[in-house]
């Protein structure tokens, strides 16, 4: 089937099916929202948007500690080795031209309502993406990991004998 471009020249299918004018996407280690204006544009990391994520779940009483089983162990490992706190630990982010999706991992404590803490968390971390970066939050998945008991990782337990 072809398709009369209005200048003359009949394009084939497959060429009918290319979107005109798309901008390239510049390939990178890190793929990048932008945001455009009449006055520019902005560009937002999808690790800026994970880092929010991060931090706005931890503000929330409730939230124990954030990754899986794996990835906090070796955070902890990190940390001890003197490193920093991964803020991001625990994010996915997929983040596209004004819309972005998280998925969470995160370790409540245990006696808190594990509905009002995820409802809490997700509420928050939308509200702090949207405010921070202008990007729409389409949904927030969160995974309850596991639940902390105080004492169930003291190194320390009491011997019986001396």
């Amino acid at each position: 089937m072809a398709e009369n471009s209005g200048n003359g020249d009949t394009n084939n299918k497959a060429a009918s099916n290319q979107p005109k004018n798309t901008p390239k996407r510049n390939p990178g280690p890190t793929s990048r929202s932008k945001l455009t204006s009449e006055h520019g544009s902005t560009s937002i990391a999808d690790t800026v948007v994970s880092k929010i994520a991060g931090l706005a779940a931890r503000e929330i009483p409730g939230v124990q500690s954030m990754g899986s089983g794996m990835a906090r162990r070796m955070g902890q490992l990190r940390s001890l080795a003197g490193g920093a706190e991964t803020l991001a630990q625990g994010v996915s982010v997929e983040v596209g031209e004004r819309e972005a999706a998280v998925d969470l991992d995160i370790v409540t404590w245990y006696g808190q309502s594990i509905v009002e803490v995820t409802e809490a968390v997700r509420s928050n971390v939308m509200d702090r993406i949207e405010t921070m970066t202008g990007l729409k939050v389409v949904e927030v998945n969160i995974n309850v990991d596991d639940v902390f008991v105080e004492g169930d990782n003291d190194d320390e337990s009491e011997s019986r004998v001396q």
